[in-house]
């Protein structure tokens, strides 16, 4: 009977350890979506940020300052850049 127990609370901890693994590997796939239309709302989150700082700032302000990943800000730079929207000096980004 003892035997039985302990093959039983070994199969609960791999089940719970299986559901965490599946858990951790689910929040790593953070997927950001590349199409004209995220870009262009990423675009314009950046462009809000840049606009609100009245200053040049850096991909990682950018990024906290709109509330996105530094992923998408990269995104949205790329896509403000090709406009000539922007400029940039000594690794800031302004608006031009």
């Amino acid at each position: 009977m003892a035997e039985k127990k302990a093959t039983t609370k070994k199969a609960a901890e791999t089940k719970t350890a299986a559901k965490k693994t599946e858990t951790t590997k689910k929040a790593a796939k953070a997927v950001l979506a590349v199409n004209a239309e995220n870009a262009g709302f990423k675009a314009g989150d950046v462009y809000q940020a840049l606009a609100a700082a009245e200053k040049a700032l850096s991909v990682k302000e950018i990024a906290k300052a709109a509330k996105i990943s530094e992923e998408e800000t990269l995104l949205g730079l790329g896509w403000l850049f090709k406009e000539g929207k922007l400029a940039s000096a000594d690794d800031k980004v302004t608006l031009a």
